[in-house]
């Protein structure tokens, strides 16, 4: 039996999602990575580094807001070629004409936009090219470039910034701007791929508002204490003994791990039915507990509850985003783009007021609180989870859908002929 993409091509797809992603991403956690040689060199401290990390965040939120309508309009083609000019822009700016941190805060911007192109024509083009017993998988390959991102902010410590210094990484974000700027381009002019679905009174059947707007609220409170953590781990490691080296490997080990957990589960959500939300909301809960115990401030606690916070405790994105994309119904580039805002939301957020945090009572509350954010974002998932099921029920979707969990079938079937395969 033939499918549509092949699965070369399903493959393809995947990687280019993620590599895009991965571009799009990897920017703050540059500079987290670096701060203590950037803050040395540009002459600023913890709460303007919080600040440069939210500014991005806050300006790749507002562009997702914004700009949401536009990116359904745009081609791959449109979306690509625009992330591509604007990551060379800004890895070039920030390589080459960044001498204060206030620059720094304005390139970061740029970056920002950046982000918001590359993320959200990731998300669209998972969401509506992949095959739908793929897209699981394809959201766990796709966010595991944001670990990707810090795992290889992470390597470029004791390597190219070692070498080169600080600078010479954006030089090679900017360059590979360029390159998606090129592949864009030799690209075939094609119009853009919507996914097929039902229509419900000649109106496009869309998710419940308000379980969608509690998972953006959710991952806002999730996205805040997990940029936290990208964030600052290295300097606090710093802090407690372990070397600029030593911080960013732990950094890149704990990025590796969950690169591995979020592909697992995008393959293990893709043969089941449904159930994902509350998977989501245990990762996030064991991302608590870890963030806790990082505030202990003892070096082998932080080097093993850091490493365990990105692998358990980060886990959670790809799968988040799939769960709100297969609940999507027919618009699901509009639902994840809703969760995508709430989590650059977080990540504006976060950073910047864990930052005063720390300037004020020190990192050991900042990462007690950043543990609590992970508690409330578990609790308001779970309330998302029983507004979705409730709305199933009462609003069944034109054909047949499979939730509930389960692996031989699901639990619960709505919508359509109930004998039917489940979407």
């Amino acid at each position: 039996m033939v499918h549509s993409p092949r699965r070369s091509q399903t493959a393809m797809v995947m990687l280019g999602a993620s590599a895009l992603t991965t571009l799009g991403a990897i920017p703050p956690f540059l500079v987290g990575a670096q701060a203590v040689l950037m803050q040395r060199d540009l002459d600023f401290g913890p709460s303007v580094l919080g600040l440069v990390v939210s500014t991005f965040f806050a300006v790749a939120a507002l562009a997702t807001i914004l700009g949401g309508k536009l990116l359904e309009k745009w081609t791959r083609r449109q979306g690509q070629l625009a992330s591509g000019i604007l990551v060379a822009l800004g890895g070039f700016g920030l390589a080459f004409l960044v001498h204060r941190w206030e620059a720094l805060i304005v390139v970061m911007a740029v970056l920002g936009l950046a982000n918001a192109a590359c993320q959200g024509t990731a998300n669209q083009t998972v969401a509506t090219v992949l095959p739908a017993h793929r897209r699981g998988l394809g959201f766990g390959i796709k966010q595991s470039a944001v670990p990707a991102a810090i795992m290889f902010g992470g390597l470029a410590v004791p390597t190219m910034t070692a070498v080169f210094g600080w600078r010479s990484t954006f030089v090679v974000t900017g360059t590979t701007g360029l390159v998606v700027i090129v592949l864009a381009l030799l690209q075939p002019r094609v119009g853009r791929t919507v996914p097929r679905g039902g229509f419900v009174g000649g109106a496009v059947d869309r998710a419940p508002w308000a379980p969608l707007l509690m998972c953006g609220i959710a991952i806002m409170f999730a996205s805040a204490a997990a940029n936290f953590l990208g964030a600052y781990l290295a300097s606090w490691a710093y802090d407690v003994g372990l070397t600029v080296g030593q911080a960013g490997l732990l950094m890149a080990a704990g990025s590796g791990s969950s690169i591995a957990i979020r592909v697992f589960a995008g393959h293990r959500a893709d043969r089941r039915y449904g159930g994902n939300l509350a998977v989501v909301a245990a990762q996030m809960a064991a991302g608590a507990a870890c963030l806790a115990l990082i505030g202990l401030a003892v070096p082998w606690v932080v080097v093993v509850f850091g490493f365990l916070a990105f692998g358990l405790g980060w886990s959670w994105p790809g799968l988040f985003l799939y769960a709100v994309a297969r609940v999507g119904r027919d618009a699901p580039t509009r639902a994840t783009s809703v969760v995508q805002a709430g989590a650059f939301t977080g990540g504006a957020v976060g950073p910047v007021l864990l930052g005063l945090v720390v300037s004020g009572v020190g990192f050991q509350g900042a990462w007690w609180a950043a543990a609590g954010s992970f508690v409330i974002a578990a609790t308001l998932t779970m309330v998302a989870r029983a507004g979705f099921r409730r709305d199933l029920v009462r609003r069944p979707p034109s054909r047949p859908f499979g939730y509930g969990g389960g692996v031989r079938g699901p639990r619960h079937v709505t919508g359509g002929d109930p004998g039917g395969s489940p979407a």
